[in-house]
């Protein structure tokens, strides 16, 4: 049973992962936080946090709302910064078989080349997931991926700055993620993840204001998963590069549902919290789907949905 699936074809070095499931961006740490728990060597891959130029405290507590079937968070990329995580984590990465993606994100455009810069020919590195749902400082605060001229400018940056293999990571706050999709692959980009959280919000009627610090958080969990589902099956009529669907997967059923639509591999998020193990039980359930279905390659399952 062959489960590889291949994330840059385009690329010269490639991104071949022995299987599809992944973690997200945030959910899993840096991956060192769940080793002692399962054996995450047998992930596809490890998308870890997202890593800005200089460390960041995040936004104001609370951060974390649970809604129905879903969860609000408002982290606002905390994390250890760029340089930190080249030396404290790169070296632990570098002994893993299992290959790690950094998230990155940054306010301007030249805080995304600037990131990458440094993460250049670093060990234990294998790729890099752009985040382009982060305000754009100098466009009054939109997401850089809400419209398909600032999100091919963050692309193309990064495509100049850096060797390796680039996944960007959609919003699904854009009217339009097809032309998005479109422009972030003609700027260079090797494959898409979609999607990032949708905009959302709680009021605490107790206290008669938002209940996040921040006011807005960022809604992941089973709630996303149709919306999810529907722009990756949408995307992947749109693009001729892999897609890795993320939003509200739970279980085997969740991913090759995915899968089916025209994802070449998913990431495993929100549904960590609840159960550490989920993206190892993502994948035995993929295997045992295959097993049962007599289906000898991953590949045949990719878009039948769509024929």
């Amino acid at each position: 049973m062959n489960l590889s699936v291949q994330l840059a074809p385009k690329h010269p070095r490639g991104l071949l992962l022995a299987n599809p499931v992944m973690t997200a961006s945030g959910t899993f740490g840096y991956g060192t936080e769940y080793s002692h728990l399962f054996d995450i060597q047998k992930l596809g891959a490890i998308v870890c946090k997202g890593t800005t130029l200089k460390p960041r405290e995040g936004n104001p507590q609370p951060r974390l709302a649970e809604t129905a079937s879903g969860l609000l968070n408002s982290i606002g990329l905390e994390n250890i910064g760029v340089d930190a995580l080249i030396k404290e984590k790169a070296p632990v990465w570098a002994s893993w078989r299992v290959p790690v993606i950094v998230n990155i994100a940054g306010e301007t455009v030249n805080d995304y080349a600037k990131v990458v810069g440094r993460l250049e020919g670093v060990a234990g590195i294998s790729g890099l997931e752009v985040n382009i749902s982060c305000p754009n400082l100098k466009a009054g605060g939109a997401e850089f991926g809400a419209n398909p001229d600032s999100a091919a400018e963050v692309t193309t940056a990064v495509r100049k700055a850096t060797s390796l293999p680039i996944l960007v990571k959609l919003t699904p706050n854009t009217s339009d993620i097809a032309k998005v999709a479109l422009a972030v692959a003609e700027a260079g980009a090797d494959a898409l993840s979609l999607i990032n959280t949708l905009k959302g919000m709680v009021i605490d009627i107790a206290k008669r204001k938002p209940l996040l610090g921040n006011i807005t958080g960022g809604l992941s969990g089973p709630a996303i998963k149709p919306v999810a589902l529907y722009m990756v099956y949408e995307v992947a009529g749109a693009v001729d590069i892999p897609i890795i669907g993320c939003g509200g997967i739970t279980t085997a059923s969740d991913a090759i549902e995915f899968i089916m639509a025209g994802a070449s591999a998913v990431q495993v998020g929100s549904a960590s919290f609840a159960n550490p193990r989920a993206p190892l039980d993502v994948l035995v359930g993929i295997e045992q789907f295959m097993k049962k279905e007599k289906i000898d390659n991953i590949t045949e399952l990719i878009g039948v949905a769509r024929r």
